[in-house]
């Protein structure tokens, strides 16, 4: 249809220019009407594409961030998995390339497409198990690597908790991926905590696990002297600031005479558990509770915690427990979006930033909820009252439906399936929802009430 099309404009073209006159050419008999169809062909080859591409977003989710121009490009090129290369950090919140093995890898390059682990944006590199493929259709191989990501992570984890049992603390920080040993210092400083809990002294236990958390930064200082590559400074830098919280804590917990596990100074607190039973890892703050979400992250740094940070993350975690969204609101610069998006990479979620503007309409706003209820997750929408009014009153409906979804999702389960916008989608359970706003600006809408009491304020 496309081709009919080109040449009839390219024969048309070239009798004009045979012609030698714009007023005799244009004015010819039957042009307006072979225009006129040619319009409506070139439509529908667009709405075809559209129609193509949706089903291609539909088998891998995180299509839905790309624009049509990079699917399309990564599509025409499906012989090539290489191809896929320059879009992998839109796709995959850590992950900048996958390794093919060849040029500049430690492993031999082999004719079989088979991709041997993922690079972060940091340099640092994760290995894969030996059995994927870039073999097939990308949607296919793809959603096989998101897969072997979180299988892989989950190993890794699995494998740090009981290599940190062990192995001397400074030893083990250097023999696993960042993600891991963040995750893992934040399991043991909670079962530390707990044990003293637990003991006839409280609080001279506490006291012993203050003395530990002090001679932990002692040891992470030493290291910082010595020579380390950038990606391990990176990691030690990265475990100082979660250490010097864990510190802070425990402090104000001698301080505060917080003795009881179910004390509310111990409660706000987020923290991790190793569950034996589930073989998994468990993130709680007051009366939510999350699965780790096994979203490679890289070796990325993360925010200082200070008390206003755990009051957020105490908002956003609860809003998430009540299946809402969160709505940090507060002047420029003031930490919203680093706040939601520290919190995604505690919980090792996909967060993807959104910046809002007056040309968004419900079109697109249902495009890209699908793709998030399809992957689980976060949305964080910057500027979110930018947004026209007429748009918002759609964009409420949108959410409802979402979130009712997630509501009805059965107990013991992690995801169900809904009818959105026309059509039946799967949702995941950790799909969330974040809008920041600068109340106050001129050219902002207020929001409308019924989108309000779908967001917890922060």
């Amino acid at each position: 249809m496309f081709f009919d099309v080109d040449r009839t404009w390219k024969a048309v073209i070239k009798t004009t220019k045979d012609a030698g006159n714009a007023f005799k050419s244009f004015t010819a008999d039957g042009l307006f009407t072979t225009f006129e169809n040619c319009g409506q062909t070139l439509d529908k080859v667009q709405n075809s594409l559209e129609d193509y591409l949706e089903k291609k977003r539909m088998a891998f989710p995180r299509f839905y961030f790309l624009s049509n121009d990079e699917l399309l490009e990564i599509l025409a090129q499906t012989r090539d998995p290489r191809a896929v290369q320059p879009h992998m950090g839109k796709c995959f919140d850590g992950i900048k390339s996958l390794d093919f093995g060849g040029e500049g890898s430690k492993n031999s390059a082999t004719q079989d497409n088979r991709i041997f682990g993922m690079r972060s944006p940091e340099g640092e590199a994760v290995d894969f198990g030996p059995n994927l493929k870039a073999r097939g259709n990308v949607e296919n191989w793809l959603t096989a690597t998101e897969t072997e990501m979180r299988v892989t992570l989950k190993a890794c984890l699995k494998a740090g908790v009981f290599d940190y049992m062990e192995k001397k603390r400074d030893a083990w920080l250097f023999e696993h991926c960042s993600q891991v040993i963040l995750a893992c210092c934040g399991i043991f400083w909670a079962r530390e905590v707990v044990t003293a809990f637990e003991s006839p002294d409280v609080d001279a236990e506490l006291k012993v696990c203050f003395a530990r958390c002090v001679d932990q930064l002692t040891d992470l200082t030493v290291l910082t002297r010595s020579e380390l590559t950038k990606l391990q400074r990176k990691v030690v830098s990265t475990v100082i600031t979660l250490d010097v919280h864990a510190r802070d804590i425990v402090e104000d917990m001698i301080t505060n005479q917080t003795h009881k596990e179910t004390d509310f100074g111990w409660q706000m607190q987020l923290r991790f558990y190793w569950l034996e039973d589930d073989d998994n890892c468990r993130v709680r703050q007051t009366n939510a509770g999350f699965w780790y979400g096994y979203e490679y992250m890289g070796a990325q740094m993360r925010l200082v915690v200070t008390p206003m940070t755990d009051r957020c993350y105490m908002t956003l975690s609860g809003a998430l427990h009540l299946k809402l969204g969160g709505a940090p609101a507060g002047p420029a610069g003031t930490g919203k979006t680093e706040t939601t998006k520290d919190l995604a990479k505690g919980l090792a979620v996909q967060c993807i930033v959104f910046n809002c503007g007056d040309n968004l309409d419900y079109h697109f706003m249902a495009k890209f909820f699908c793709g998030l209820c399809q992957c689980g997750a976060w949305a964080c929408f910057d500027e979110f009252n930018r947004i026209n009014i007429e748009v918002l009153s759609v964009v409420a409906q949108q959410m409802i439906s979402i979130q009712n979804a997630l509501r009805s999702i059965p107990r013991g389960e992690t995801q169900s399936r809904f009818n959105f916008d026309g059509k039946e989608i799967k949702i995941i359970e950790t799909f969330g929802a974040f809008i920041t706003m600068n109340p106050g600006y001129a050219g902002r809408t207020e929001l409308p009430d019924n989108l309000k009491v779908l967001f917890r304020p922060v």
